[in-house]
């Protein structure tokens, strides 16, 4: 699958303070009937944004003016928990976010965040409580470098590698490997094995 490449991202940020954010608040289980990645947006965190009658709720973090637009959300610790659900970063690239910020991110969450073209970074705890404090402020990531700057600040995020270069090429895993096959060939030719 060929994704969009991700290499830098100027944006202002929508924060969602919450700790444990798991993927049913992410997008509820009600929601899971499809199978495509289209569409799934509109029901992300719906039981926040949506009360009983199916109403917006203006008092929802990403329903105020400085979150409107924002494709980086910064979220509370241990963002992603719960089971491993692949529509949950889905909901949250259809929505229009590009990236995650917190201080802790579950790890099959991030592992299928990685997967799908939806970076994870893990900042320390006080950079995590700046940005936490501040909705709309705007930061940069830049994934060749690894690293987040807001005003004078500049931190550091670790990656996997391999999956930072899928990112930078803007393919999956399976894209990956199928963009390798005139080595796979040449590597079958060479040792007897050819197709």
């Amino acid at each position: 699958m060929t994704l969009q490449p991700f290499r830098r991202l100027d944006s202002r940020i929508a924060v969602l303070a919450r700790p444990d954010i798991d993927t049913d608040q992410i997008i509820p289980a009600r929601y899971l009937k499809g199978t495509t990645r289209t569409g799934l947006g509109r029901w992300l965190f719906a039981g926040w944004r949506y009360d009983e009658n199916g109403h917006p709720r203006t008092d929802f973090a990403l329903a105020r003016p400085e979150a409107r637009g924002a494709q980086v959300l910064v979220a509370g610790p241990n963002f992603g928990c719960g089971s491993s659900r692949e529509h949950a970063p889905w909901a949250l690239l259809d929505y229009g976010f590009r990236a995650v910020v917190s201080s802790s991110i579950a790890d099959i969450f991030r592992a299928n965040a990685l997967k799908n073209g939806l970076l994870p970074v893990i900042v320390d705890a006080a950079t995590h409580e700046v940005l936490l404090a501040s909705p709309g402020m705007r930061v940069s990531i830049d994934l060749e470098s690894c690293s987040l700057a807001f005003g004078d600040a500049r931190v550091s995020f670790s990656i996997d590698p391999f999956a930072r270069r899928c990112l930078l090429e803007g393919v999956d895993e399976l894209g990956f490997l199928l963009a390798q096959d005139d080595a796979i060939a040449a590597y079958e030719k060479e040792d007897g094995c050819a197709r």
